[in-house]
């Protein structure tokens, strides 16, 4: 997968995640996770830009680690709303699934960076 469909990506996964956050029901602990949720799943894509101008395959690597990290919280996230049942597994598997993809994705290319897996 290429830079630009990558920055996309993860960009379209922050604002996929927004519209969620939207929709969560006005009760003290949606609002809660929601304001987690929105921090950890725009820095995805924000955190991946910044990892395109890295200015070492070390920076590289530690930016790209920050994007792992921030992907795995806004799974966490995704699925403490489920496991709570403020939302369902069904209204939410697309951005459970892309989240996946993501980790996915963001942990080979560290692999391949550090020139081997973990």
């Amino acid at each position: 997968m290429d830079t630009e469909e990558l920055k996309r990506r993860t960009k379209r996964f922050g604002v996929d995640v927004i519209a969620l956050i939207r929709d969560l029901p006005p009760e003290v602990t949606a609002g809660h996770i929601g304001h987690q949720l929105v921090k950890s799943s725009t820095a995805v894509g924000a955190n991946y830009r910044a990892s395109c101008r890295a200015k070492s395959k070390a920076d590289f690597v530690s930016k790209m680690g920050t994007v792992e990290e921030e992907t795995d919280e806004s799974l966490y996230w995704l699925e403490v709303l489920v496991d709570s049942h403020i939302v369902t597994a069904n209204s939410i598997g697309r951005l459970l699934d892309e989240g996946n993809q993501l980790l996915k994705i963001v942990v080979a290319s560290i692999n391949t960076a550090r020139g081997g897996s973990r």
